[in-house]
């Protein structure tokens, strides 16, 4: 399907030009992933396998896997569901993250507009802080650098803030033989930043949670579904929506769950007014 040139904050930038701002020591590492990373600015989505993306992470220091993913374990649920669901935990944290370092602001809350969230926008939602230990980890520390590389290179030079204003969220989605589980339950629908990341940390005995991509009519762009820990999605929120269809139980007499890491960034963050 062609999609209809969209004026968004995005350049097209080739695969050479994002390798060209890489060492040569890095070329090898982003040149299988170059080309589909190279689609955001494109056409304002890409899909990244898990393979490409953990060899991008890997290169940024990425370790412990082990220990990063467990920590989705211990989140606690999402009490500011309007649909009064309890299919979803999530934890949330803020940063300022810059070319130089990566710093962790204060804990706040997450808002958005009733606008880009008609379900649960309009209200300033508190959720758990991540742990520190988890703020501080070495794989999320490389998805930040990484996500920066990406972001910063697709961003025109006049419109690059000097820190990116970037929200983290640790969320799973709960499925079971009595309730389906909703990845996005206010439906087919934009965050309200520049750029993001969603990235899948686990699996576990779910089927389906397909994503699909549309423009800014409503316009199906492409769709794909992530199924291996690390597959990773890059949008660039200006330019497409995206939703994820509702998860289910494999196995009908037991519970589920489909783990996501989100990371936006945005020139400006979303304030209540």
């Amino acid at each position: 399907m062609t999609e209809r040139t969209v004026i968004g904050l995005a350049s097209v930038v080739s695969p050479d030009q994002i390798r060209g701002s890489l060492s040569p020591s890095r070329h090898a590492i982003w040149t299988p992933a170059a080309k589909a990373i190279a689609a955001v600015g494109q056409r304002g989505y890409a899909f990244v396998p898990a393979k490409e993306i953990h060899a991008l992470l890997v290169e940024e220091g990425a370790k412990d896997w082990i220990g990063f993913s467990a920590s989705w374990d211990d989140l606690p649920i999402d009490a500011f569901m309007g649909d009064r669901g309890k299919y979803r935990r999530r934890r949330y944290a803020e940063f300022a993250v810059s070319r130089d370092e990566i710093v962790r602001k204060p804990h706040g809350p997450h808002y958005q507009s009733c606008a880009y969230n008609p379900l649960n926008g309009g209200i300033e939602r508190w959720f758990g802080p991540i742990v520190e230990t988890i703020a501080s980890h070495p794989a999320l520390r490389a998805i930040f650098r990484t996500s920066h590389r990406l972001f910063d290179s697709l961003t025109p030079t006049s419109a690059r803030p000097p820190a990116w204003h970037v929200e983290a969220h640790q969320i799973r989605i709960i499925a079971s033989s009595w309730e389906e589980g909703h990845p996005t339950p206010e439906g087919l629908h934009r965050d309200g930043v520049d750029w993001a990341l969603m990235l899948l940390i686990a699996r576990d005995r779910v089927r389906f949670g397909k994503t699909t991509i549309c423009d800014l009519r409503g316009r199906p762009l492409g769709s794909f579904t992530l199924t291996t820990p690390f597959d990773a999605a890059f949008v660039n929120d200006r330019r497409v929506y995206h939703e994820v269809t509702p998860i289910a139980v494999i196995d009908k007499s037991g519970v589920g769950h489909r783990d996501m890491l989100v990371v936006t960034f945005s020139r400006h963050p979303q304030r209540r007014r």
